[in-house]
């Protein structure tokens, strides 16, 4: 549905961007802006700001011509950044937070003359803005990976008679109830089940995408009042993964690997490579071509990676399951939200009306199931998957 341009990280990114340099000469006169929320101190943000830098070099963009604002509220502070990135002279502006949309539409209806760019957003579809753009990746396939890597940990604990199999109960540590959160909580909970048909997982929301404190607090919470082996995230601080380290708990961190801070509980970690979307977007200015208005990364064209398997913590044989599982979801023989997999109040579903074009009510609006698959990030790029399946359990809904 969305052509993208292929590009992967470092080393790799460098080798083989030959095509996209010759196609994509940086001239002294381009800019490109960057909004983050937090700064690199968030796994999140790091994550974007990583990739900025990684394409700057591959690309030969000098110094001045990449900016960067963190600590960006989503408020109209998000306005006043991309309206001064403006004055700086960028041809792009990059927001990279969900809450950050309505201000950076507010800006490309001032400015029609420059393109911006939104990470996770849901409104560039129906704003019918020439020059306003969304941006996500399939990170639910790389979720299910990492979940399949926690499943095999649970089979070895319970081949190793650590835990039981109705012991195989894990946490999780969500940020809000957003259809992002829920797509991404869930994917993980079905490749644990894939591997690992007993287990059962609890959720808990912190109401906020980056707070160590409350993180720490969730993770402990899980793991001593909620008998949880396993934890992993959907927030952006160390709280999470550091409670696991602490307390010998097996954990799948998100947005890069804490395996430096983790050495015996991290087992791999899934997160968005943000280098091809950045190379995309500026290719597409240098050469005058227009910017997809919603485009979806893959598992394919590396927008979605792995880190690499920690193999102290991780069960033995974990990487080459991996591969084939991998293999299987690039293939279209393996999806990720076969409606066969889970039951919804006991039922499986045959059809499912998605709220994909945004509305104050969250409306729902676009049929997303066929041939027994929920089509998640296809019909818009970011998710939309917001059902609460059976052997997920909310502690707290509130957020």
């Amino acid at each position: 549905m969305k052509k993208v341009f292929a590009v992967i990280l470092a080393i790799t990114l460098v080798a083989t961007c030959a095509f996209a340099l010759a196609a994509c000469q940086p001239t002294d006169e381009f800019k490109i802006g960057f909004i983050c929320l937090h700064d690199t101190n968030s796994t999140y943000d790091a994550n974007f700001i990583n990739a900025a830098y990684e394409v700057q070099e591959a690309l030969g963009l000098e110094d001045s011509q990449v900016i960067v604002k963190t600590g960006i509220e989503e408020s109209e502070a998000c306005y006043d950044a991309a309206a001064d990135l403006v004055d700086q002279g960028c041809d792009i502006v990059f927001a990279d937070s969900f809450g950050h949309e309505d201000y950076m539409i507010q800006a490309a209806q001032e400015f029609p003359e420059v393109e911006f760019c939104h990470a996770t957003g849901t409104k560039a579809h129906t704003a019918g803005l020439d020059n306003y753009h969304n941006a996500f990746a399939a990170i639910y396939q790389g979720r299910f990976l990492a979940g399949v890597a926690a499943g095999l940990k649970l089979n070895e604990m319970i081949e190793n008679g650590d835990i039981t199999e109705d012991e195989a109960h894990i946490g999780y540590v969500g940020a809000f109830t957003y259809a992002e959160v829920i797509s991404g909580y869930t994917s993980f909970y079905l490749g644990v089940k894939y591997v690992c048909p007993t287990v059962t997982m609890d959720v808990q929301f912190t109401g906020s995408w980056y707070d160590e404190v409350a993180e720490r607090t969730a993770a402990l919470n899980l793991i001593q009042n909620q008998d949880c082996v396993l934890i992993s995230q959907h927030a952006d601080s160390m709280g999470a993964p550091s409670a696991c380290e602490e307390n010998n708990v097996p954990n799948v961190s998100y947005n890069g690997s804490t395996v430096a801070a983790c050495p015996n509980t991290f087992i791999i970690s899934s997160r968005i490579n943000w280098a091809p979307y950045y190379t995309y977007i500026i290719e597409c200015v240098q050469n005058g071509r227009a910017i997809d208005t919603d485009w979806c990364g893959t598992l394919s064209n590396g927008s979605v990676e792995l880190s690499a398997v920690n193999t102290t913590a991780a069960a033995e044989g974990t990487q080459a399951y991996l591969d084939d599982v991998k293999a299987d979801l690039i293939a279209g023989d393996l999806h990720v939200f076969d409606c066969s997999t889970f039951t919804v109040g006991g039922n499986t579903l045959t059809s499912y009306l998605a709220d994909v074009d945004t509305d104050a009510e969250f409306t729902p609006d676009t049929q997303v199931i066929t041939s027994g698959v929920f089509y998640e990030s296809v019909e818009r790029s970011a998710p939309y998957f917001d059902l609460r399946i059976d052997g997920i359990t909310l502690l707290n809904e509130k957020y």
